[in-house]
């Protein structure tokens, strides 16, 4: 279908845009290094689970045809490894570009052919006192076994003469003791790069031997794992399956500059990689480095301005967060405003509560060191119910998710896992506390993003706090079937893949369908990461048939391509890459007024979240919550910095400022609307206390005048 893009190629053209902030003049210049650090760890990412997983693919069944392409897995990875070829020119000029210009504040990357005579000679001297000692050259060939190599992980790999045919040598770059910039200046700011004093030093790791050829290798290895929650050593299991993730095959071969054939064709051979897995770069395979970078020059031209979140506006200070709730619903919006004087208080304050009894919550990715866990821990102890699901599959983040399940276990909390073959990527709490009598005070939060105080800084989310019974209801629901293991077939009010999540978001549609086709004015708005549900692309194509109009922002994968006559004339697709990562998720259905419908969640529009995973989101029903909501979709639609509009090409073209009309960077502008909200609070509060304290100086007058009066009627 003309109006269908391939999944993994629409990723792609999400991480050019990734690559278009690092050459975008406006963004200040460290910062631009930081976007083509980010540009590669997305694709590192992309390589391990998606190539991955077409890879298994493409062994098990390669007649597969991906339905919005047509194309099979083979077909699939050679379109990606062409795509991604054709950027790397991009990823390369952009790299060095912002070197160069970074030059004029001190800061040289520095070869070790341009280096000084007396640098050349430290840097040998620190080579055999602070790398030779902690590293081991291996030499391979035919008689010889061929070293495995960790996934992202450096090696120097040098070609050695040899009349017996190939011998190619390997030495892992990275120790213990290593340090990846090695400073050539006191501020540090002039420096060379480990791996490239290995690599020039590499001879003297083979004594005797004739280096013909030396370049810098990386190996991604394929991460896409699963396994099913059976059995009660689930947790043992998985944390046997993240050590052998770690051994997986090899789906790409990194390397700096040309190496002799031969002996690449050899690397590839012991690896079991085709050469057109071969990715050659003139630039530093790990890119990681750019953010320590940051540290040596505080410049402010260098950074983007200093933000930090504001705290919520809609809640007071002296009142406790669980009472404010009861009274009013609330939103909050990260990170224009703080998780921790927020989401993380009320935690703390309901551990403390002698009459909460019962907290339950859904965990799938927390920080380091989470004031969550501890939150939820210090409730344990204190005596109160906890139940934690938490989420043992979250890609990445297993390790550090079995480690949190015994801390929170060793505290007393009761854990679970998500159910068995789906993901439970709900973020859900709820609180019970004790009212009057036998009665009970419920608070249930619903967010978008995960309860990470350091993503929270970094992401933009939203979070509902709300009383309602109803929804209350439905949370408890969804906890007992975590429990269980089953699934929420029906709700009050909340939507709960992977059963009532999908048919209802599909029958708000259709509502608007109907009423387009009767003259109305249909609707729909959505701000999800990515869309590639089948059947939610097939309903948008026939609402749009029907003269519906559909705004969507999408910031990732869109498998829709809007524009399109005949199908999608009636979709505007927009996406924003900028300074934090777009990841809240908001359904609109209908125009502004009572009949308008609007949904908050963790859900993304993609068959993995509608159906496969454990998924919630919640209603906003509050006029003045609904407002914001919607005024927050407005502005964003209305970026013309960061945003880019996807055409009917297929090609997603930069929003730019109409003639008149003044630039708006939508992140920002949520930065500043933070900061006067909470400044508008401030003048409120202090207009109330000086009407209070007029109140008080009117009231004691009248008592003064009153007992003047009596004095002299006596």
């Amino acid at each position: 279908m003309e109006y269908l893009e391939n999944r993994e190629l629409s990723w792609l053209k999400f991480n050019k845009r990734v690559i278009e902030e690092a050459v975008d003049a406006n963004n200040p210049l460290l910062e631009r290094l930081s976007f083509s650090a980010i540009y590669q760890s997305n694709l590192d990412e992309f390589f391990m689970v998606r190539v991955g997983s077409l890879t298994d693919d493409e062994k098990e069944n390669n007649k597969k045809t991906d339905s919005k392409s047509g194309m099979t897995p083979s077909q699939q990875l050679d379109s990606i490894f062409t795509a991604v070829r054709r950027l790397q020119p991009k990823v390369e000029d952009a790299f060095r570009k912002n070197m160069e210009e970074l030059a004029a504040y001190g800061y040289e990357h520095v070869s070790f052919a341009n280096a000084t005579a007396e640098e050349q000679a430290f840097l040998e001297l620190y080579f055999k006192r602070e790398i030779k000692p902690f590293i081991t050259g291996i030499l391979v060939n035919d008689s010889l076994p061929f070293p495995f190599l960790k996934n992202k992980e450096l090696y120097a790999a040098v070609h050695i003469s040899s009349q017996k045919g190939a011998i190619v040598g390997i030495i892992p770059v990275a120790h213990e003791h290593s340090e990846r910039i090695i400073p050539l200046g006191r501020d540090g700011k002039r420096f060379i790069l480990h791996e490239e004093v290995v690599l020039q030093f590499a001879h003297l790791m083979f004594k005797g031997c004739k280096i013909r050829d030396r370049a810098i290798i990386r190996v991604t290895r394929n991460a896409d794992i699963m396994v099913n929650n059976k059995g009660a050593d689930f947790r043992e299991r998985m944390e046997e399956l993240v050590v052998k993730r770690t051994k997986l095959a090899a789906v790409r071969l990194e390397i700096t500059n040309e190496f002799n054939r031969v002996a690449l064709d050899y690397i590839c051979k012991k690896l079991k990689i085709k050469n057109v897995r071969v990715f050659n770069s003139n630039i530093p395979l790990d890119l990681s480095y750019l953010f320590r970078l940051q540290e040596l020059d505080q410049s402010p031209e260098l950074h983007f301005e200093s933000r930090l979140p504001r705290k919520s506006a809609m809640l007071a200070e002296n009142r406790s967060v669980f009472t404010q709730v009861k009274s009013r619903d609330i939103l909050l919006s990260y990170p224009f405003e703080s998780m921790t004087t927020s989401f993380i208080r009320l935690l703390e304050e309901s551990a403390a509560d002698p009459k909460v009894t019962s907290i339950k919550i859904t965990l799938y990715r927390l920080a380091r060191n989470s004031k969550v866990i501890s939150a939820l821990c210090t409730a344990a102890e204190h005596g109160k119910e906890v139940l934690v699901m938490i989420e043992l599959r979250a890609r990445f983040d297993e390790a550090n998710n079995i480690e949190w399940s015994k801390i929170l276990q060793k505290a007393g909390v009761k854990v679970i896992y998500g159910p068995k073959e789906f993901k439970a990527h709900s973020k859900l709490l709820l609180i019970k506390r004790k009212s009057t009598g036998d009665k009970f005070d419920y608070i249930t939060q619903i967010g978008t993003g995960n309860y990470n105080e350091k993503t929270a800084a970094l992401y933009t989310d939203l979070m509902l706090l709300t009383a309602d019974r109803e929804i209350a209801e439905d949370a408890e629901q969804v906890f007992d079937s975590l429990l269980k293991g089953t699934f929420v077939e029906n709700t009050n009010k909340l939507l709960v893949s992977p059963y009532a999540l999908l048919p209802q978001v599909l029958e708000m549609m259709d509502e608007q369908i109907e009423l387009a086709k009767n003259g109305g004015k249909g609707y729909i708005a959505a701000k999800v990461n990515s869309l590639n549900d089948k059947s939610i692309i097939a309903k948008l194509v026939e609402a749009s048939q029907a003269g519906v109009k559909i705004e969507l922002l999408v910031r990732g994968i869109c498998c829709i391509i809007p524009g399109v006559e005949g199908y999608t004339e009636n979709i505007t697709v927009r996406s924003i890459v900028g300074r934090f990562l777009e990841h809240s998720r908001i359904f609109i259905f209908g125009r502004d007024g009572m009949e308008q419908k609007i949904y908050i969640g963790s859900a993304d529009f993609m068959s993995r979240n509608t159906i496969r995973r454990v998924e919630v989101a919640a209603p906003v029903e509050d006029e003045k919550l609904k407002k914001r909501i919607r005024d927050m979709f407005r502005t964003m639609m209305s970026d013309n910095v960061k945003a880019r509009e996807l055409q009917s090409s297929g090609r997603y073209v930069r929003v730019e400022a109409k003639e008149g009309e003044a630039p708006l960077n939508s992140q920002e502008y949520f930065y500043e609307e933070a900061y006067r909200r909470l400044e508008a609070k401030a003048v409120r509060q202090e207009r109330m206390k000086e009407v209070r304290a007029k109140k008080q100086t009117a009231k004691t007058t009248a008592k003064k005048t009153r007992k003047s009066t009596k004095k002299t009627n006596k």
